[in-house]
């Protein structure tokens, strides 16, 4: 390749994120492009972004076709600045290569002899122009899991021409009429990937309770029309959990943490700052933008901000900035009318918080002499943390304190 032609290289996406799918291609072979023009779409299981060109020039190759996986790093095509778009359509455009997640055989240093890996149909090796990708390690959940079982360095099981995708991703055999085969997506992949890697990972346990929401709905339906006229924007529920929420982890901070790599060991980093990753529905799914410094916002900096990133997430206009670094997160199934769940931690974050819908039921209030059954609206919540990190004894107590500024929002207001 000449030294006027530039490389289009995958960039660093953000934490955690080591490689992306390539989405769809925008630009062909041939075709002239702006500097900072689109070139193709990137996905990955926290977002969608474009690969913008690096100069001004003319599109020259495309190294790996639409739907392949690509690590960060890796190069996906070639940009020539000083070509003429007819003389590079006239060019021949090298055949793209086999999916990155299937490069060329690593050598490897000498290892013990292991048990056989789950037996897997040979791939195709890689076409010209993939051999300079870093190599991958076959990190499915299958192969994860044999692993573990086996005591397997993850080192000896590279991917190669004779390595093999689990079982569970060979097309069925036989296809009943009544029935229809739709591919998984590239995004829902890697989703799914990350939530069986979390199962894998951390040691989730869930703790449940109930708060009765009589208070914070009458609270609201008070102050609403003041509130909506001041501030532009409704009162909802979820500014009461978030805040609830965030002076209850001063109190627990072992829910406001992650566990890293330290020293051959794991360590647990406790987190000072409070950015809460709040489950909305996007264009292409649930996504979890992050809300940052919730400790330091009002009820009504809270309503705005979530509502800035859930309109984000409906227009598919989230930044992967928007998406990082949180730690600790709420969801809302509530919203789709689930009465009780278990939600699963967002990694590398300790603890997660799962909100319902709200049911009037018969509860028995006042106590001794002076109880009595009423009929309230009650939630269920739910609290998923990793007990590597959290006792039970520390979730349920969190749980309690969370109940309690909810059910006397007063305290809320009063920050006690």
């Amino acid at each position: 390749m000449s030294q006027s032609k530039l490389e289009l290289v995958i960039p660093p996406l953000g934490e955690s994120i080591a490689e992306a799918t390539i989405a769809k291609w925008l630009k062909q072979p041939g075709e002239a492009v702006k500097i900072d023009e689109a070139l193709a779409e990137l996905e990955t299981d926290k977002v969608t972004v474009t690969l913008p060109a690096p100069a001004a020039g003319v599109l020259v190759e495309q190294r790996h076709p639409a739907g392949t996986v690509v690590r960060v790093g890796a190069s996906i095509g070639s940009l020539d600045p000083s070509a003429a778009p007819s003389a590079a359509a006239a060019a021949p455009v090298s055949k793209p290569a086999a999916p990155a997640s299937e490069p060329a055989p690593a050598p490897v240093a000498a290892a013990p002899a292991a048990p056989a890996a789950p037996a897997v149909p040979a791939a195709s090796p890689p076409a010209h122009g993939s051999s300079g990708d870093p190599p991958r390690i076959n990190n499915s959940p299958a192969m994860r899991q044999w692993r573990r079982e086996h005591g397997v360095d993850p080192a000896a099981t590279l991917f190669s021409a004779s390595a093999a995708k689990p079982a569970e991703s060979a097309k069925p055999a036989v296809l009943d009429a009544r029935e229809e085969l739709v591919p998984m997506s590239p995004l829902r992949r890697r989703i799914a990937e990350r939530l069986v890697e979390a199962q894998h990972t951390a040691a989730i346990l869930t703790t449940f309770n109930e708060v009765d929401m009589t208070a914070i709905m009458a609270l609201r339906a008070k102050h609403q029309d003041d509130f909506v006229k001041k501030h532009g924007i409704k009162l909802g529920f979820m500014s009461f959990f978030v805040v609830a929420c965030a002076r209850a982890l001063v109190e627990f901070p072992g829910l406001n943490a992650e566990v890293r790599p330290h020293e051959g060991g794991l360590a647990v980093v406790y987190k000072k700052h409070y950015d809460f990753g709040i489950a909305v529905g996007g264009g292409k799914g649930l996504v979890v933008p992050v809300l940052r410094n919730v400790d330091k916002l009002g009820f009504a900096e809270v309503e705005k901000g979530i509502a800035e990133l859930a309109a984000k997430a409906k227009d598919n206009k989230l930044t992967l900035p928007e998406l990082q670094g949180g730690t600790f997160s709420i969801s809302n199934g509530g919203i789709y009318g689930s009465m009780m769940s278990t939600p699963l931690l967002n990694l590398p974050q300790t603890g997660i918080l799962g909100m319902h819908n709200i049911v009037r039921r018969a509860v028995v209030v006042g106590s001794g002499e002076h109880e009595k059954i009423e009929i309230r609206p009650m939630m269920y919540l739910a609290l998923s943390y990793d007990h590597r990190v959290v006792d039970g004894r520390e979730a349920v107590s969190f749980l309690v304190k969370v109940k309690d500024r909810l059910e006397n929002p007063d305290k809320l207001l009063l920050s006690i």
